[in-house]
C-alpha cells in the first residue's frame, strides 16, 4: 500500500509542535531555561500564550533548533522525543474519536495499521506543512514505512544522525496505542543528514 498526502494549507504546522515543546521542556532544566529557549527563537509570545491555532512552519523550525542549540544533542533529543509523545497523547485524548481508537485495538494489527496510516495521511499537511508526506506498507507487512520529504523542520539543518525524534516518537507512542503496543521506530534516513526524505521504518 502506497499513500500520499494531498496538499493543504503550505507553510503552517499544528501548534503541538511547540506548545509541547513547553509543556515538557521546564522539567529539564527549568522554568527560565524553557523560557530562554523560546527567547532565543524569537518566540516569547508563544512562551507567554500558547498557540491554539495552525503556526507558521519556520517558528516550529526556529524552536526545534534553538532547542539543538541549547542542549546536548542527546538531551535535546530526549526532549523532542517527549515531546512527540506528549503530542500523541494530545491527539488520543482531543482528537481521534474514541469509538475509532476502540475500533483499531480490536483490528488485526496488520489492518490497524492501514486504518491509521489512512488517517494520518489525510491529516498530514498539520504536521509536515508544505512537506510531502507518504506511507508504504509492502505487500506482506511489515516493516511500514512513513516518509516526509522537504521536511520543514530540517531545511538548513545540518546533522551526523538522524534529527528527527518529534516526529519518530510521535509516530511510535500512536501506533504502540492503537496498533501494537510493542511497535518501534527508527528513522534510517533524515534530510539533515544530507538524504533524499525523512524516512521512518515502523516495526512491530
Amino acid at each position: 500500500m502506497s499513500a500520499v498526502a494531498a496538499p493543504a494549507t503550505a507553510g503552517l504546522i499544528g501548534p503541538n509542535a511547540i506548545t509541547r515543546i513547553r509543556q515538557v521542556l521546564p522539567a529539564w532544566r527549568g522554568t527560565a531555561f524553557a523560557e530562554s529557549v523560546f527567547e532565543r527563537a524569537g518566540l516569547l509570545q508563544h512562551w507567554r500564550r500558547p498557540p491554539e491555532q495552525m503556526v507558521r512552519e519556520d517558528e516550529v523550525r526556529a524552536l526545534h533548533a534553538a532547542l539543538r542549540q541549547a542542549l546536548p544533542a542527546d538531551e535535546a533529543a530526549a526532549v523532542a522525543r517527549a515531546a512527540g509523545r506528549a503530542t500523541a497523547d494530545y491527539l488520543l485524548g482531543h482528537r481521534i474519536p474514541k469509538p475509532v481508537q476502540r475500533l483499531l485495538k480490536l483490528l488485526p494489527a496488520g489492518l490497524a495499521a492501514r486504518v491509521l496510516v489512512a488517517a494520518i495521511t489525510r491529516h498530514a499537511w498539520t504536521f509536515a506543512g508544505s512537506g510531502r508526506f507518504s506511507a508504504t506498507l509492502p505487500r506482506g507487512g511489515r516493516p511500514l514505512v512513513l516518509e516526509i520529504r522537504d521536511n520543514p523542520l530540517c531545511r538548513g539543518l545540518r546533522a551526523g544522525v538522524p534529527a528527527c525524534d518529534y516526529y519518530a516518537a510521535t509516530f511510535e507512542r500512536l501506533f504502540q496505542v492503537l496498533v501494537q503496543g510493542d511497535t518501534h521506530v527508527r528513522e534510517t534516513a533524515c534530510e539533515a543528514c544530507g538524504d533524499d526524505a525523512c524516512r521512518f521504518e515502523l516495526r512491530w
